[in-house]
């Protein structure tokens, strides 16, 4: 799952060693904590004005939400768009800001993350 993405993001190499320095003794990796990590790496960018390869690193995401199995595709939305609009909120970013990034399945699954938080969780299609 993170091999693409590595390739995307370089700069995301050092948090990632540190993940697994902390986690790879276990039988199965927590990705949601290593998402969350990303969404932090992704806003740290955003706040330095650092987008170069953005396009890239959500072509990944992308992919994760219609290549990726079960597990992949809700740990890309609750993993990381949910950590993305969770976390900006506390970073002086927008959510909104990562928006012209996600790609056509990442956007449908932004938009139910925003229904969910307004209260409509019954939103059609929320299965991520």
């Amino acid at each position: 799952m993170f091999e693409p993405l590595l390739a995307a993001d370089p700069s995301f190499q050092p948090r990632w060693n540190a993940f697994l320095a902390d986690w790879g003794d276990e039988p199965e990796l927590p990705f949601y904590l290593a998402l969350r990590s990303l969404a932090e790496h992704l806003l740290k960018r955003l706040e330095d004005k650092d987008t170069e390869g953005f396009g890239r690193i959500f072509d990944v995401v992308e992919r994760w939400h219609t290549e990726g199995d079960a597990y992949v595709r809700e740990a890309a939305s609750i993993g990381l768009l949910e950590a993305l609009q969770d976390k900006s909120g506390g970073s002086g970013i927008r959510p909104t800001t990562v928006e012209p990034w996600l790609g056509r399945e990442s956007e449908r699954s932004w938009r139910m993350l925003d229904r969910f938080w307004e209260g409509n969780a019954s939103a059609p299609g929320f299965d991520c």
